[in-house]
């Protein structure tokens, strides 16, 4: 992973080119890497109205005008009706640039409210909601692929979650096959850092509209405090998270505790099942984790 170089005084020491160029490989590496989206393909982008979503859907359209093959690309923003989103913003922008795009009004946030449970957080209610929706629209506009804007900073915070809060070794996989097998959910952007879209997106020259939701940005939520510890250890070890990024595609699995993968395990439960993981090299089978 390519580490941003700062100044002294903490600025950028590369200019946006550079900063788009490297952004545009990265996003592009992954996309081969992880045979995101191939030729004839109609990708729905989901915008939020936040920085992410705005970078992937304006990566993606550069990509789309020099990629060796043929994909079509199409906006979808999900009103939930929070109150005070501002879904004009963003559709003054999609319609100014001239993307395809569709803007549903799916009213989610009363239900949110009424099935909030006491001491949980509705971050993780909102994006199932907002996840069927999804799905159901990507049938509706014949849609082969769903793009995300989770980035390498959101993969890394939800390994941590996962190995401190779950117990298990997990992640946001960059490609993802829905339950039901009829969607595919892509992250283009899982090698690009939140601070380089931080610093990118202002170039796009869309509007960065904030979330709406009152549970928003819960400095007491989890993932708040584990992104929070992230850029701690990144600012008092540099690279830290180029490293930890790497960690999450170079899995040993012999050098762990799952006894299926352990070859001297060979009368464990589990154990033939896991050769058989091993032989078909599905490293990433069971990193199925759905964001939020």
């Amino acid at each position: 992973m390519i580490h941003l170089r700062r100044d002294p005084d903490g600025k950028p020491a590369r200019s946006i080119e550079a900063l788009e160029r490297s952004i545009l490989r990265r996003v592009g590496r992954a996309i081969k890497d992880y045979n995101m989206i191939e030729d004839g393909d109609r990708v729905l982008v989901a915008i939020s109205g936040g920085k992410d979503s705005w970078t992937l859907l304006h990566v993606l359209r550069l990509l789309q005008r020099r990629a060796p093959v043929r994909f079509d690309l199409f906006a979808v923003n999900i009103d939930q009706g929070y109150p005070g989103f501002r879904a004009d913003l963003i559709e003054a922008y999609l319609k100014r640039e001239g993307y395809e795009y569709y803007i549903v009004h799916n009213p989610t946030y009363r239900i949110v409210q009424e099935k909030l449970e006491p001491g949980t957080t509705a971050c993780a209610l909102c994006s199932r909601l907002r996840r069927g929706t999804l799905y159901r629209l990507a049938k509706e506009l014949k849609a082969t692929k769903i793009a995300l804007g989770h980035h390498a900073d959101d993969l890394m915070v939800t390994f941590l979650l996962s190995v401190f809060f779950r117990g298990e070794i997990r992640t946001m996989p960059p490609i993802l096959l829905s339950d039901d097998g009829q969607n595919v959910v892509i992250r283009p952007l899982c090698y690009v850092f939140e601070d380089e879209i931080r610093q990118y997106v202002p170039h796009t020259g869309a509007p960065v509209v904030p979330c709406a939701s009152p549970y928003c940005e819960d400095e007491t939520a989890l993932r708040f405090q584990m992104k929070a510890l992230l850029d701690e250890l990144e600012r008092r070890y540099p690279r830290l998270k180029n490293s930890l990024l790497a960690a999450l595609g170079k899995v040993n699995l012999t050098h762990l505790m799952d006894r299926r993968f352990l070859p001297l395990c060979a009368a464990a439960p589990n154990a033939e099942e896991g050769r058989a993981v091993l032989a078909a090299g599905a490293v990433l089978e069971d990193m199925d984790v759905r964001d939020g």
